[in-house]
């Protein structure tokens, strides 16, 4: 990694520099409302020609599970804040040692890396959950799903994303090679009426936003569609929810943003899933459809400016994920899109098309949200080539 930066990052002025812990697409959304806040922004990329690195100018590539590595990047920057959450444990206690502000401090993060500490956590809180178990042997799985019923979901708990280390088991024997490498997060298989998510910001001095409470559409384990607002929520219900995610905030002293993904039950409740400590795909929908995004508010919370109205623009927003199909050349089926519905916002990763790969997204506007869904997943299903008119 180059230890320094060819040039001054300090915009004239004294505006200050955020780092960017990861290099993937969640920071690339973070340069237009950098530039628009007139701060720097400067990215630890994995890659050099990783998505955030072609939008940011100082985009060094190192390897974030390096103490020293992250320490030279972070000492350019006034404030460290992360892309994922797989920061190891030592890289953050060098970095609290050296003195560097992060948001969300390792303290609060270490609720979103371990879903044990998370799920004993919010247990202490009060707030509704599955019922889980920390599983060491194939005794505890059979214990526990001779308590709740089989299946069980079974997670690991630290390292999974979009639907990976994530399994639906009818038994010991299907989690037996995760036994092997440690404790397993055992959760009761909940009966549910949709997935439902809760975005918060909040900025070192307290102050908190949220967003409506969306919806959230999955395939596979993959989220491919949001609508925000979530139809038909009982206000009863939103706000429940938007309160559990406002405490879990404070009480976990997350500074930045929050992503508490739930399930609305079946008796008219909901239970959490889990928690994200920085923007999240719940929010993309935020880009063009709120006063102020969440990559915007991301960037007011850690450096602890007033924060934005998170006010919606329009009645519905639907967001549709881009996946990667067999077609790598996207721009073709851009353009067209571009000429076909002149009101889609199209924000793409700049990366390589791989099956499955979150590519890009779509945002769509207006009032009638049936029309905006088959816009959005129309647009979404031509650039991975699902469809090809």
């Amino acid at each position: 990694m180059d230890a320094t930066p060819s040039t001054p990052l300090r915009a004239p002025g004294g505006f200050p520099v955020v780092g960017i812990i990861g290099g993937g697409q969640l920071a690339r959304m973070c340069a237009g409302p950098a530039i628009e806040l007139g701060i720097t922004l400067a990215v630890l990329a994995e890659e050099a020609d990783g998505s955030a690195a072609q939008a940011v100018r100082w985009a060094p590539v190192g390897d974030y599970r390096d103490p020293a590595t992250v320490l030279a990047f972070a000492r350019e920057c006034d404030v460290i804040t992360f892309d994922h959450e797989h920061v190891p444990a030592p890289v953050l206690a060098a970095l609290a040692d050296a003195g560097i502000p992060m948001h969300p401090s390792p303290a609060a993060l270490l609720y979103a890396q371990d879903k044990l500490a998370m799920r004993a956590r919010l247990g202490e809180l009060g707030i509704p959950c599955p019922r889980w178990q920390a599983a060491q042997s194939a005794d505890d799985v059979a214990a526990f799903g001779a308590e709740v019923g089989w299946p069980v979901i079974a997670k690991v708990p630290t390292g999974g994303y979009d639907g990976k280390g994530v399994l639906v088991i009818d038994g010991p024997a299907d989690v037996a090679e995760w036994l092997e490498r440690g404790p397993v997060l055992l959760e009761e298989r909940v009966d549910f009426v949709r997935e439902l998510a809760v975005l918060i910001a909040r900025s070192p001095s307290g102050q908190a936003a949220a967003w409506p409470v969306v919806e959230t559409i999955q395939q596979d384990g993959i989220c491919v569609e949001v609508q925000a607002p979530a139809e038909g929520l009982a206000d009863e219900l939103a706000a429940e929810a938007t309160l559990a995610g406002l405490r879990l905030a404070g009480e976990l002293a997350v500074t930045g943003v929050l992503a508490v993904e739930i399930f609305q039950t079946l008796d008219g409740g909901f239970v959490v899933n889990e928690l994200a400590m920085r923007p999240h795909n719940s929010g993309h929908w935020s880009m063009d459809g709120a006063v102020t995004g969440q990559f915007e508010q991301h960037l007011r919370a850690v450096l602890d400016l007033p924060l934005g109205a998170p006010t919606p623009l329009a009645p519905v927003t639907v967001m549709a994920n881009v996946l990667g199909g067999d077609y790598p050349q996207l721009y073709p089926a851009y353009r067209h899109l571009l000429a076909r519905d002149p009101g889609l916002r199209m924000h793409m990763y700049g990366k390589g098309v791989r099956p499955g790969r979150k590519i890009g997204h779509v945002n769509v506007v207006g009032a009638d949200r049936a029309q905006l869904s088959e816009r959005a997943r129309h647009a979404a299903d031509y650039l991975s080539g699902v469809i090809t008119e």
